[in-house]
């Protein structure tokens, strides 16, 4: 039991251990946080380990799972098949960044996701870094207004993601063109048009 307690590390074990390469599907799973925790016993103390670990192929699919064990390794697996039973497909902006702003609430934990210009990089702590980087968001600005717990982070940040609605499926709800949403853009040359004639 001394050896699974020096194994196991505590809260937030070695993050990023867990960034590997699944062969086929091109996955990479990213270990959010481990956890151990100990039942006592008639015999003494028995450890156990608890880890959240997230999935995504980096092109616009993300999941996570949790899993518990009494050795780390077999955590970690376990949370890595829920995590990969469970993906979701997020539609993206130019394939870097989200379509527009999105709030998400799991719990008591509170998240805030805003689309950001090319070159901002992601902007994000802890667990909401590993959701980002998984799924291949490369410009994010996110904060978290509630709970610090790893888990109610997680799990509000996909809520936000559920809800991200991209141009071309609004527009099939409403029976219109993306077009029609969007508005008309204004070339260079209309543009000058327009300048020329209010200053006539």
């Amino acid at each position: 039991m001394a050896r699974e307690a020096r194994d196991g590390g505590g809260r937030g074990h070695d993050r990023n251990r867990g960034e590997r390469s699944e062969g086929g599907d091109e996955l990479i799973d990213k270990l959010v946080t481990i956890n151990r925790v100990a039942k006592v016993v008639k015999g003494g103390r028995r450890f156990a380990f608890a880890a959240l670990v997230v999935v995504g192929d980096q092109k616009g699919r993300v999941g996570y799972g949790a899993g518990k064990a009494r050795e780390v390794p077999e955590a970690i697996r376990k949370a890595t098949d829920r995590a990969k039973r469970g993906m979701i497909r997020v539609p993206m902006k130019e394939g870097r960044t989200l379509h527009h702003d999105v709030v998400g609430n799991f719990g008591a934990g509170s998240v805030v996701l805003r689309s950001a210009p090319a070159g901002t990089g992601i902007i994000a702590g802890g667990p909401m870094r590993a959701v980002f980087e998984t799924l291949g968001i490369g410009d994010v600005v996110a904060k978290s207004l509630g709970s610090r717990n790893p888990h109610n982070m997680v799990k509000a940040t996909f809520d936000a993601l559920t809800r991200v609605a991209s141009p071309r499926s609004v527009a099939a709800r409403r029976g219109k063109k993306v077009s029609d949403l969007l508005g008309k853009r204004e070339t260079p040359a209309t543009a000058g048009a327009v300048v020329e004639a209010t200053d006539a």
